[in-house]
């Protein structure tokens, strides 16, 4: 009788252990795969901060506000020829 209450205790003790290796290894993957979201993330962020650095370093040259000019306000030069592709 006593090696059969010792054989019921070992039983739910490696039945706790498993469930419990079960949940952790869940808890990690989420983690992981939140990890990777967040990585990709700050990728993006830095990588918009690049360009951002990139466009303040040339906000002041006189090309980029020309097309600045051009594309976002519609203005160009007086006596520039104006092509217009009608296949758009």
């Amino acid at each position: 009788m006593k090696k059969f209450y010792k054989n019921i205790i070992i039983a739910v003790f490696l039945i706790y252990f498993i469930v419990t290796i079960i949940s952790q290894q869940k808890t990690l993957n989420q983690y992981k795969s939140e990890t990777e979201t967040y990585t990709m993330q700050l990728q993006t962020a830095e990588e918009e901060k690049e360009e951002l650095k990139q466009t303040q370093a040339n906000a002041s040259s006189t090309e980029y506000i020309e097309e600045v000019a051009r594309e976002k306000l519609g203005m160009y030069l007086p006596n520039e020829r104006v092509y217009i592709d009608i296949a758009k």
